[in-house]
């Protein structure tokens, strides 16, 4: 059960096939801010981390370990529902399903879940200490996915994957 009083944040990491001005993602790049407006207005859409704001960059400007090719997603939204709407029932699903395009693929997981109270700002800090939670423990209540916000029945099963 979602705890009362919180909200769901997500962190999500991608490792770009190429540097983001290389003309390999260049569709991807010029798509970010479509694509993140949609999740600002989205319904249940509570906060997300942003770079400098320059257009087309994202949040692509947070390196983590000093490589520009990983791009983080970092976000919170008001229920579980709220999140998997907006990415599995509107444009940016179709960007979820062309990620090979785009992403390398990461041997360790690279998507982690948890509740924050409201009004909570989380850190990059805080959501990279939640997934090396997940990657050791496995999904808990302090750390999770998909998976086990379906098994904890908070979200409907899927037939596709996601």
């Amino acid at each position: 059960m979602q705890p009362d009083g919180h909200h769901l944040a997500e962190l999500n990491i991608g490792r770009l096939v190429a540097l983001p001005d290389d003309p390999r993602v260049a569709e991807f790049m010029a798509n970010l801010d479509r694509i993140n407006g949609l999740g600002k207005r989205s319904p249940g859409f509570v906060w997300m981390m942003e770079g400098s704001g320059e257009p087309g960059t994202g949040n692509t400007e947070t390196c983590l370990d000093g490589d520009p090719s990983f791009v983080t997603n970092l976000s919170v939204w008001e229920t579980p529902a709220t999140l998997d709407h907006f990415v599995w029932n509107t444009l940016h699903r179709q960007f979820v399903q062309r990620r090979a395009e785009w992403f390398e693929v990461l041997g360790d997981q690279h998507f982690v879940m948890w509740w924050v109270p409201e009004g909570h700002v989380p850190t990059l800090d805080e959501a990279m200490a939640r997934l090396e939670a997940l990657r050791r423990d496995g999904a808990t209540p302090d750390a999770f996915d998909w998976p086990w916000l379906r098994a904890a029945g908070l979200l409907p099963e899927r037939a596709a994957a996601g």
